[in-house]
């Protein structure tokens, strides 16, 4: 053991059965051991952290930097460092929003060139699945991508097309071959634009009229189609920012049936509720939408019988006029909620209420995410053999989100002014400190994480 082993010594270390009291061994950025305190090894440095928990570091793979092409909505340099402030050791970027989009070797390499030298955290980025990049699909799996995404209905942006029903089904054999999982926007044109028939001349600062706009049957519908083409095809599918509650049950059953399906939702689901949200409170606005108070504690539910696999944040930040907050109109405003900095607040703050133990966020929050993207062999865990990635976590900390902590490039969250309960105290990469109250990130020590081979589970 060298001479710069440190033994974290806390009374709540979260391991994968639960909490307890131990030591975590840190030797040459990797966890050697998970030890009781009577049992740590000698000449190791203890740091006495008392109540406060020892946490695997985060792992969201489900944000939006944006970077390159429109870093003056986030880019490396203030997304990871917010990730950073909120316990988020890797994350893995969204293929669109940035320019030119991740459909291609060459855009994946335009993006290793805008990261390096800026990144506070390890950081990796899905593939683009779109209408016609078919053949780009096995060559973005060989250059390391750790899965492909997909939206089926328009996303916003020009460049990054959705794909239909037959463009899907002609991507689905080099996906499958792949061994990756597929990420899905799961929203059908088809209901939406139904509702927007009714919704003529209606008032558009009214939260109630979007909520309208995005009926639940447009997610329904989407998942219905994609449990078949996954009954199929057998290729890997993963649906992004669950909303409704009304998909639970058909995606509990096509787990049931053995289906290779796995399911995340987002901090802002759990939290707010569309009863809740003020009119003209674009800062709200996402896609799908916020809906009510019963559809929110179903998700928990969902959560609770594992039918919801794990919790990423969708992190969609964007300059504050694009929020159109003076004019209010949520049919105008960008659709995206930016939460890196707070989500494991804001997440252990609803789940601490609903029973749910620091194994359960940690569950959601690092080993899922971890999984999802092929790299539990080095993250999502507190066990020997992995990098000692961590969160120091004051789990009882009451606290009021202020502009000035958020951390990303634009002060701009609906989080701003609620009170929270659990706070970051120290963000640790590789044995490394990369954040701690009070103190910015120093040298960016974060680095790509690139997926090996293709075969399924091969890993990083």
């Amino acid at each position: 053991m060298s001479i710069m082993a440190y033994a974290y010594v806390s009374e709540r270390v979260v391991v994968d059965d639960g909490v307890r009291v131990a030591a975590v061994i840190v030797d040459d950025g990797l966890i050697r051991d998970v030890v009781d305190w009577d049992a740590i090894p000698e000449g190791c440095e203890r740091i006495n952290l008392g109540s406060l928990a020892v946490l695997p570091g985060l792992v969201d793979t489900h944000v939006h930097l944006n970077e390159p092409g429109r870093t003056e909505w986030e880019g490396f340099w203030t997304g990871t460092r917010a990730a950073a402030m909120g316990g988020f050791t890797t994350l893995v970027d969204m293929p669109l929003n940035c320019l030119p989009e991740t459909t291609t070797v060459e855009a994946l390499e335009a993006k290793r060139t805008a990261a390096k030298g800026q990144c506070a955290v390890d950081w990796t980025t899905w593939g683009g699945a779109v209408a016609d990049n078919q053949e780009h699909l096995i060559p973005l799996a060989e250059a390391g991508v750790p899965g492909f995404k997909c939206f089926l209905i328009y996303p916003g942006c020009d460049g990054f097309t959705m794909i239909d029903r037959e463009q899907l089904v002609r991507a689905l054999p080099a996906i499958v071959k792949t061994g990756l999982p597929l990420l899905v926007h799961a929203e059908l044109a088809g209901p939406i634009d139904r509702a927007a028939v009714g919704l003529a001349g209606y008032d558009w600062r009214r939260y109630a009229t979007y909520l309208a706009s995005r009926p639940d049957e447009a997610e329904l519908e989407a998942i219905r189609m994609l449990i078949g083409l996954c009954r199929e095809y057998g290729f890997r599918l993963h649906i992004v920012h669950l909303s409704t509650a009304l998909a639970l049950g058909e995606l509990r059953a096509a787990k049931a049936e053995g289906l290779p399906v796995t399911v995340e939702t987002c901090p802002h689901y759990l939290y707010f509720a569309a009863e809740e949200i003020a009119d003209g409170n674009t800062l709200l606005k996402c896609a799908p939408p916020i809906r009510g108070k019963a559809n929110r504690e179903a998700l928990w539910e969902g959560l609770r019988d594992g039918t919801i696999d794990l919790i990423a944040t969708d992190h969609s930040p964007c300059p504050p006029e694009m929020k159109r907050l003076e004019e209010g109109r949520f049919d105008r405003a960008w659709g995206g909620i930016a939460s890196l900095s707070v989500a494991l607040a804001v997440i252990w703050t609803e789940a601490s209420q609903r029973g749910f133990g620091l194994e359960d966020v940690a569950r959601w929050m690092s080993a899922g995410p971890a999984a999802l993207a092929g790299m539990s062999g080095r993250a999502g865990m507190i066990a020997a053999g992995r990098e000692a990635s961590l969160v120091i976590f004051d789990p009882d900390e009451v606290w009021t989100v202020e502009t000035n902590y958020l951390g990303f490039r634009h002060g701009i969250s609906p989080y701003v002014g609620e009170s929270l309960r659990g706070r970051v105290v120290e963000t640790i990469l590789r044995g490394t400190t990369v954040f701690a109250r009070g103190k910015a990130a120093g040298e960016p020590l974060g680095t790509e994480v690139r997926r090996g081979g293709l075969a399924p589970g091969q890993g990083w």
